[in-house]
């Protein structure tokens, strides 16, 4: 049998795509050649319709996690799907990138609200084998780190269903604004208790302990930061 007619299988035994072979693409220019996309982040009540749209699933839950990690702790996706279990510090209010970009170890701040939504998927992620925070769940392959490629594809599936007329990319969501001023104006306790997100934006990130932030960086947070919502 040639190697051209090889079937090829992943580690899952599903098949692999011939795209995934070295050399396939050679020569071919990128169906996204020449196009740019404009810096338009989500707003902040279009993330909350997304996370809502996750549901309270073990699938969900992880997805909810994800969306915290990148919108509330500012991480690239690369970073935030090589987090382990032990880069996670809730005492000081820390996650630990030990390969971030250019390789370099550094920390980042995230405030109450993303660590709720972390808490909430640690809860179900100690059922499964011990190694990458945002792992896969069902499968040969559960407890493996799960691929950018299959996180990319759930949010944007999750968006389309939650009626997010926008691109809702990764990188997009640690640029999105912790706040908005249509978020402020749509507060509901109610909705909050049934789904257990707010739609209002949370408040701005509390960095605790000793990790280094730009001036710059507290001064655009703490400008949009929202009112707290109303008592009862």
């Amino acid at each position: 049998m040639s190697s051209g007619s090889m079937v090829r299988v992943d580690a899952a035994g599903r098949r692999r795509s011939p795209a995934t072979t070295p050399g396939y693409l050679a020569g071919r220019a990128p169906h996204n050649k020449g196009m740019r996309y404009p810096p338009d982040p989500p707003r902040a009540e279009e993330i909350v319709l997304v996370m809502r749209q996750a549901g309270h699933d073990r699938h969900g839950l992880r997805v909810r996690a994800l969306i915290a990690v990148l919108w509330r702790g500012g991480l690239r996706i690369s970073e935030a799907l090589a987090l382990n279990e032990t880069d996670i510090d809730d005492r000081r209010g820390s996650l630990l990138m030990r390969h971030g970009k250019g390789d370099k170890r550094r920390e980042a701040g995230m405030d109450e609200f993303g660590f709720e939504q972390l808490a909430a998927w640690l809860a179900h992620r100690v059922s499964l084998p011990p190694g990458p925070l945002f792992c896969v769940i069902d499968g040969p392959t559960r407890g493996r780190r799960w691929s950018a490629t299959a996180a990319r594809r759930e949010l944007r599936k999750l968006a389309v269903d939650a009626g997010v007329r926008r691109r809702f990319a990764p990188h997009q969501l640690r640029h999105a604004p912790p706040s908005s001023s249509r978020a402020k104006e749509s507060r509901s306790t109610s909705s909050s208790a049934s789904s257990g997100i707010p739609t209002w934006a949370p408040p701005a990130p509390i960095f605790r302990g000793s990790i280094p932030v730009r001036s710059s960086t507290l001064s655009a947070h703490a400008a949009s930061r929202p009112s707290p919502p109303p008592p009862g």
